[in-house]
This record gives C-alpha cells, structure tokens and sequence, in this order.
C-alpha cells in the first residue's frame, strides 16, 4: 500500500483552482477543510439499551472509533491529482477478557493474511502504512478519568497510521474528550405548526439560516448513514446491515479492523469516497437561492453550518462551521437584525443554535422532509426538538428556497 493514494487520478483546471480557492490552509473558523475527520463512541447503558444491547447481565462494554485523513494535491505528474497523503484510524474495545483475547487472535491473522510484516518496534508494516495493537488490563484514559473498568474486562487497541504521520495528543484524546461528555439527551418535541410553503416567513423578514445535510444529500454528497456503513458503526448480520441499527459493541463481529488489514486498497477506496463526492460535487439551486435571497437583503449574516463540503462558501456565503467533536457549544454570530431562523435539513439542535435564537425572541421555521432514505428504504425521522409555536415545512431545500424566491420576487 503506497500512499499518495489517488482519489482522484486526473483534475481539471477548474478542480484545481477549487482546491486552491476552498481547501488550502485554514478557514476563518479554524476548520481545515483538507482533513476529513470522525469519531464514534458507543457505550452500553441503560438509556441507550436497545441499541447497545443493555442488561443488567450485559452492560459495560465499548467501541471507539476516531479516524482521521488528509488530502491534498498531488503535482509530480503532469496532470494534478487529488491524494490521500495520510491517514489515521483509531479503534479502541472494551469487553469480556476472554472476547479481547479471541480479537487479538483474530487480528494477528488478519496481519498474517493481509501480508503486513513486523518491524521490530512492536508494530507491523505494510508500505507506507503501520499497525500498532496494544492491550490494556485498565485503559489509561479510563485511568485518567477515574472509570472504572467492569471485573473480568479487558480492552484493545488498534492504531493504523500512514509512516510519519505525527497526531497531536490532543487529536488521539478527542474521542476520550467526546466519551466524557456522556450521552446526548434527546429533545424534547413540542407541537409545532405545518405549512405547505414558507410564506410565514415574510412577516418575519429578515431571516438568519442554520443548515444540516439535507441541502448536501440533495447536491448528490451521501448521508450520514453511508459513514456509518463505512466504519461499521452498527451490527452486522452476515453481509447485511441489520434494521435495527443496534450499536457494534462485539468484538468479534467488528469487522472494520479485519477490512482494512486483509482488503487494504479496497477498503481504503471505501473509505475516500465521502470526500471524493463531496470534492465533486456543485452547489445546487438551493444554494444559489439562498445566495440571491442573501443579496437581496431578506437572509442575513452567514450560515451555520454543520457541513463540512463548503457548497455555501462556493456560491459566496459566509460559513460558520458548528460541529464540534468535543460537544463544546460554539459561538454563533446571529445577525441583531434578524427576526427568524430558518434551519434547513438539520434533525436536531445539538449545537443549541435554535435555543438561542428563541431566547432572543426570533421565530423558528424549519425546511425538512421528516424523511431519510437509507439503504434504498424510506423511513420517517421526524424533526427532533420542534417546538410549539414553529412552523415546519415538509420539503426539500431546492423546492422551498425557490419557492421562497418567488413569493419575495427575488430572482434565483
């Protein structure tokens, strides 16, 4: 395995200069848009026990998964490719000793068959790539935070890193950061009002926009879901992911790690293809929408964002990016002109923007389908932390800003 690895071999010169214009150095909001970045922790807990598989027999374990790769531009050759330069992939069980142990096993043969050699330093090597796997009796980051580790358990980790690639210790505490924050409390919905278009909104001019995924699903970026599926978030059952999305605490039937080290290019292209759609992907009349309602002066301020693909950067609008991994609330700049928010294909209010906007009196309208496609399969996930006195609008974000467009005589 050799690393630039191309995402993509070939780019045209407009390719180029968006690399250039969007994803060199660092964003004003300290996002750099050239590394792509996750992290999932799930724990077994009775709050979480249909998901985790919870009981008073069966509780205690946990997966955490940090992964963490860097792109960038590759000029040797005569046309420009866009590379994965480096890569970082975390994976840390916790679980009954005698389950760590057959892991362990499992994963020295999957280094076997994989072909990865040792180097004398403890850790194993293929090309540019090394594993490191290390077992802990008591982890020390559940040391440092004083948490406890149930009797007969023991946990694993496994550290794949491209050679060389320095990660600062307070990048590998991140996960550890977002497993001490707890589990989120869901909201709490209240009994908000539904409309057919967003016509409400123009008694509450000028309006402030939040944005989730649904405005990056419509410009053809997959879902959150496809992540999921990626780094095997939920249980499998043989080669199909179960409908129950029950969270992947087995150690044995965790087969991120087995992909990686036995089918390494494959699993590698899998895992490049989130941020190979989003590289290609164009704003769509969504955006522009919004742009022209920005122009024309009825949305103010920038655009809270949770996405990472700056589709609303590229058609002029600023971006205030909001996820956090360390569950921190960030500050959000809202306009003081602004009577209402308007949140467009976002399911929860996990960075509290529209708690705040409703402490300062502005009127919340939401622009969401309630509906995810997953797998080919349409399934109603409604709109979390609604609240009485909201205004939903069941559509997608291209049809309702157009829409919005020509109720406001605003060319998109």
């Amino acid at each position: 395995m050799f690393l630039p690895y191309a995402v993509l071999d070939s780019l045209t010169r407009a390719q180029v200069e968006l690399w250039k214009a969007h994803y060199e150095g660092e964003r004003a909001d300290q996002r750099r848009p050239a590394i792509e970045e996750g992290i999932w922790r799930r724990t077994q807990d009775p709050a979480n026990a249909e998901q985790s598989g919870w009981s008073k027999d069966a509780s205690g374990r946990r997966r955490v998964v940090h992964y963490r790769l860097h792109y960038g531009l590759d000029r040797t050759q005569p046309v420009e490719r866009l590379t994965l330069n480096e890569l970082y992939l975390y994976v840390s069980l916790l679980g009954p000793a005698d389950e760590i142990d057959a892991y362990c096993e499992d994963v020295h043969a999957w280094l076997e068959a994989g072909r990865w050699r040792p180097d004398g330093k403890g850790s194993h090597r293929r090309g540019d790539l090394q594993v490191a796997l290390t077992e802990h009796a008591v982890h020390p980051q559940d040391e440092r935070a004083d948490r406890p580790t149930p009797a007969g358990f023991k946990s694993i980790d496994v550290a794949i890193t491209s050679e060389d690639y320095k990660i600062e210790r307070t990048v590998r505490n991140l996960p550890w950061d977002v497993l001490a924050g707890g589990i989120r409390i869901k909201e709490q919905r209240g009994n908000p009002e539904y409309a057919d278009d967003l016509h409400g909104l123009l008694d509450h001019l000028p309006f402030a926009v939040e944005a989730g995924c649904g405005t990056s699903i419509e410009a053809g970026i997959p879902a959150l879901h496809h992540l999921h599926e990626v780094y095997r978030v939920t249980a499998r059952n043989g080669d199909e992911l179960t409908q129950s999305y029950a969270f992947n605490l087995s150690p044995r039937s965790d087969i991120l790690v087995k992909e990686l080290l036995t089918d390494t290019e494959r699993k590698i292209d899998d895992m490049v293809s989130m941020f190979r759609a989003m590289f290609q992907a164009q704003p769509t009349a969504a955006h522009r929408a919004l742009k022209a309602l920005h122009d024309a002066g009825h949305m103010v301020g920038g655009v809270a964002t949770h996405n990472f693909d700056g589709l609303f950067a590229r058609v002029g609008l600023d971006e205030t990016f909001m996820r956090r991994y360390d569950q921190r609330i960030p500050h959000v700049p809202l306009d003081p002109a602004a009577r209402s928010l308007l949140v467009i294909g976002l399911h929860a209010d996990r960075r509290e923007v529209q708690r705040r906007a409703r402490e300062r009196g502005m009127k919340i309208f939401y622009l969401d389908t309630e509906g995810v496609t997953e797998n080919g399969e349409y399934k109603p996930y409604p709109l979390e932390g609604a609240r009485d006195g909201d205004v939903v609008v069941r559509s997608e974000a291209v049809d309702g800003l157009t829409t919005l467009c020509e109720l406001l005589g605003v060319s998109a």
